[in-house]
């Protein structure tokens, strides 16, 4: 990537991410490493520009996060953001203690110089969002206090030095015009170009495959999803029919799934696809398995198990596989590598069903550099179809997470029904790209019904449709009752087998997206 870089540092905020998000957006390239990342390792980048994040320890604790003070003098600006404002005045012999009132949520920020180029354009007043409970008592030698809010300081700079700081959150949604904050030093402090564009991205990119690949043999593994999908698309860019794909059908697809992903990608994009329907396969491993977990570990050993006989069959044919490409995105990366940073690890990553190291195959990840909205950015700029880019998060193992007991072909032929219905009238109500996740879930609940003069006695499906940015947390969708009682009277006449509709009302946490 010959693009600016904006280097992130991590100590630990819960904003990290969307420091690096809202660089991005402004088409500067950013890297989050952790702060203990060595010296010589910042700087090989070749930054244009260092931004310090949050985080919840204090500066004078024993324990507080590690980073070589040397950050500060690599020569190119740098911009502190809470505690990174207060590691930069400790670091450089200011004084920081515990603030006699804490500081948090919303707050209003007087400007107290506004030539200052990291407010330029910006109101003598701005709402912010503030996280802390120190504050700079002293600021070291060269700085200057450029803003303060009620209670503390709440900007300071040293033109001489290079270095910014600011002791709120520019970086989230309740700070909002942080953007311009955030713009202001990207363009008017580190002179960025703004010139990483899905364009730039796409060059270099299949540039990088082709020279990486040379005459080499590539699969990958295909979901139908958005990550997959966009990743096999820039490595067929590159190498064209060095790639084959492997499709498989694991018995839990959505209704028509199999064959609508292969006319999306192979018919209308050109992708070399093998497709492998291995549904009795998959559904005898999952006969009688009710437990959840069991039953994801079961697809996913035997999604090895059918990639693995598929790659091999493909090498004989091509005489060798020598690569394989994975949809890892950069949250994934920004996860895992926080294992030697204050940051928690939320989980370790090995994408595609964490295929084993027996297959000894190099791996092509295009996609480690992005964000999900990013990834969609990529993918429409290549010219591939919105039902393919549009679609909403759909789980690993399928729809066995969404058949509550035993995954039987009755209980999923019952559900692929049901959820058609239901996605099918969320797109019809024009709600479906507003929405994280919409679909049924099969609960293995039996009730008594009447349909015309008969009894009934039959499964009921749970309808759900949540809201989220990532994922982690999410809010359930207050759907119109219209759109509700339209679904609710598609199931219950067009399933043989489901009498009753419920809708599920519990947002994560307590619950979770998924019902397994």
């Amino acid at each position: 990537m010959d693009s600016q870089t904006i280097v992130i540092l991590d100590f630990g905020s819960q904003y990290t991410q969307l420091i690096a998000r809202r660089t991005r957006e402004q088409n500067v390239f950013s890297v989050v490493m952790p702060c203990t990342a060595p010296l010589t390792d910042i700087a090989a980048l070749k930054p244009i520009g260092v931004i310090l994040s949050g985080g919840p320890s204090s500066v004078y604790d024993a324990d507080a996060p590690p980073c070589d003070p040397g950050v500060l003098s690599l020569g190119v600006p740098v911009l502190g953001i809470c505690y990174g404002l207060q590691f930069i005045v400790h670091s450089l012999g200011g004084k920081v203690h515990s603030a006699p009132k804490r500081e948090y949520g919303h707050a209003t920020v007087s400007i107290e110089d506004s030539a200052s180029p990291l407010f330029a354009g910006l109101p003598n007043k701005l709402q912010v969002w503030m996280s802390h409970g120190d504050e700079a008592l002293e600021l070291p030698s060269g700085f200057r206090r450029i803003a303060i809010s009620d209670n503390a300081l709440a900007g300071i700079e040293n033109t001489e030095a290079r270095i910014w700081a600011v002791q709120f959150h520019p970086e989230v949604h309740h700070t909002p015009l942080g953007p311009q904050l955030i713009k202001n030093f990207l363009f008017s402090i580190c002179g960025a170009r703004g010139d990483w564009t899905p364009a730039h991205f796409i060059e270099t990119t299949v540039a990088s495959i082709r020279e990486k690949v040379g005459k080499g043999h590539v699969i990958c593994g295909l979901s139908g999803g958005v990550d997959s999908s966009v990743a096999a698309m820039l490595v067929h860019k590159a190498i064209g029919s060095q790639l084959t794909c492997i499709f498989v059908n694991n018995g839990v697809l959505r209704k028509n799934e199999f064959q609508n992903v292969q006319k999306n990608l192979r018919e209308k994009l050109g992708l070399n696809i093998v497709a492998v329907d291995s549904t009795d396969r998959f559904l005898s491993k999952l006969a009688g398995v009710t437990e959840p977990e069991k039953k994801r570990k079961i697809i996913g050993n035997e999604f090895i198990a059918v990639f693995d006989d598929e790659a091999n069959r493909i090498a004989k044919q091509t005489g060798g596989v020598d690569w394989l490409v994975q949809g890892t995105l950069y949250p994934d990366v920004i996860e895992s590598s926080s294992v030697k940073g204050p940051s928690q690890t939320i989980k370790s990553h090995h994408n595609v069903g964490g295929l084993p190291e027996f297959m000894k195959l190099k791996l092509i990840e295009p996609l480690r550099d992005l964000f999900k909205d990013e990834v969609r950015r990529i993918g429409r700029d290549m010219g591939m179809p919105e039902d393919v880019l549009g679609r909403q998060p759909f789980p690993g193992p399928g729809l066995a997470v969404r058949i509550l007991g035993e995954v039987t072909p009755e209980r999923v032929a019952l559900l692929q029904e049901a959820d058609e219905i239901v996605v099918a009238e969320i797109k019809a109500a024009g709600l479906y790209s507003q929405i994280w996740q919409s679909f049924a879930v099969l609960l293995p609940v039996m009730s008594v019904g009447v349909m015309g003069d008969q009894r009934t006695y039959a499964y009921t499906a749970a309808i759900r449709a949540v809201n989220s940015e990532d994922g982690m947390t999410a809010d359930w969708v207050p759907l119109p009752y219209d759109l509700l009682k339209r679904i609710s009277s598609r199931i219950v006449n067009e399933v043989r087998g489901i009498n009753r509709v419920v809708y599920d009302i519990t947002s994560k946490p307590p619950g979770t997206i998924e019902w397994e």
